[in-house]
């Protein structure tokens, strides 16, 4: 990993991905979802100040638990004058994310017990399918293949 000297305040978009591990074209794509920012020299290059480091690797560590991009950037607005956010901002953000990340562990789970059944069917188009009839909403009128036929229609 490259080190940069402290006297450097900011860093180039090469530098920030080198050091967080995030590709340029990332970097930039957090930069237009509003996540990080840099400011433009006379030339036209992005500078990013060296709390960006802090920023990126906040923004990857919500990606890696699932945490939407539209979800960091409301959270990462609610800190005071955009600085970076410290191990406190983590763990209060981190408990307000549970209950979500909770239940989607739940569906995933109910997803996988279910995906043995379907395996074994192979046709998700029985009328009793919990993956393409999820509580047999279907079953009242129709069954088999003849669904998919109608619904074509």
């Amino acid at each position: 990993m490259p080190q940069i000297p402290e006297k450097v305040h900011e860093l180039t978009v090469g530098q920030l991905s080198a050091r967080s591990g995030a590709a340029v074209s990332a970097l930039h794509f957090y930069e237009s979802k509003g996540l990080i920012s840099s400011r433009r020299t006379a030339g036209n290059q992005r500078r990013y100040g060296r709390d960006t480091l802090r920023r990126v690797a906040f923004v990857r560590a919500a990606q890696r638990v699932g945490i939407p991009l539209a979800t960091i950037r409301d959270a990462l607005a609610e800190l005071p004058e955009e600085r970076t956010p410290t191990r406190q901002d983590w763990a209060r953000l981190s408990e307000t994310w549970r209950s979500e990340l909770d239940r989607r562990i739940e569906q995933l789970g109910r997803l996988r017990d279910h995906l043995t059944d379907c395996i074994g069917c192979g046709c998700l188009s029985l009328d009793n399918c919990v993956l393409s009839n999820p509580d047999d909403v279907f079953g009242t009128g129709l069954t088999g293949s003849r669904l998919l036929a109608e619904r074509r229609t």
